[in-house]
């Protein structure tokens, strides 16, 4: 597999950031602050080009009360990507609980994005799970 791969968690403040530079690990990345989704859209689009990113993961949820909503509003953002690659879409059901358990003690939980990126590497992790042979 030598596809390059990231995977995003996005939310309405911020966007997880995780990489797997050789389809085996993802590694948690600076997170993108969002202050509009056009500069979310173009900073990330950057940030898949710089890395040569082939394939893009995208959590969804699949569950939960808002989960159609917030599908909707992953895919237009996703939609707005300058992004030749692929795009897959994973559930992302309780990667945010898991980051949050995982790095108690590690660091505090600010509002700084460094949880969305675990997040995100949680997401990436199923998925190269789930699509290694």
């Amino acid at each position: 597999m030598g596809n390059r791969i990231a995977a995003i968690d996005v939310g309405l403040r911020r966007i997880g950031l995780a990489l797997s530079p050789d389809g085996k690990i993802a590694i948690p990345q600076e997170p993108i602050i969002r202050k509009n989704r056009t500069q979310a859209a173009r900073d990330l689009s950057r940030f898949l080009q710089e890395w040569q990113i082939d394939i893009l993961v995208v959590g969804i949820p699949e569950e939960g009360k808002s989960a159609k909503e917030m599908g909707e509003r992953i895919r237009h953002f996703v939609s707005l990507l300058d992004f030749p690659g692929r795009i897959e879409y994973m559930d992302e059901s309780f990667t945010s609980f898991e980051a949050r358990e995982e790095t108690k003690g590690i660091f505090r939980h600010r509002r700084d994005g460094r949880l969305d990126s675990v997040a995100a590497q949680k997401i990436l992790e199923r998925w190269l799970l789930a699509n290694t042979p």
